[in-house]
């Protein structure tokens, strides 16, 4: 799995549902022709960040196949969601001083 593109937006909760504040990444991702989640069309992930204190964490994401947008009911490996963390940390970091 190798991340392509990317964009980060905050998300704003009036309720206060979850504590911190949270971001929505949206992640361009190409895959091997072997993986499962290989689209022609390619595939994205839409990760929900939390941050709370200096600590993320990915909330919740969702794999969408490009070719009609459609939400795909596969759950990433583990290696695959710390590699998701990490570079959701690392953008944070950078692009907003956070964390």
């Amino acid at each position: 799995m190798n991340i392509t593109q990317f964009s980060i937006e905050t998300i704003l909760d009036p309720t206060n549902i979850i504590e911190g504040k949270r971001y929505e990444l949206l992640l361009d991702v190409e895959v091997d022709e072997e993986d499962e989640l290989y689209s022609e069309a390619g595939i994205e992930i839409r990760a929900i960040v939390g941050v709370l204190d200096g600590n993320a964490r990915v909330i919740n994401y969702f794999i969408i196949d490009k070719k009609d947008n459609a939400y795909l009911e596969f759950e990433l490996e583990e290696e695959e969601q710390q590699m998701i963390l990490a570079f959701c940390n690392e953008e944070l970091k950078s692009e907003l001083g956070l964390i």
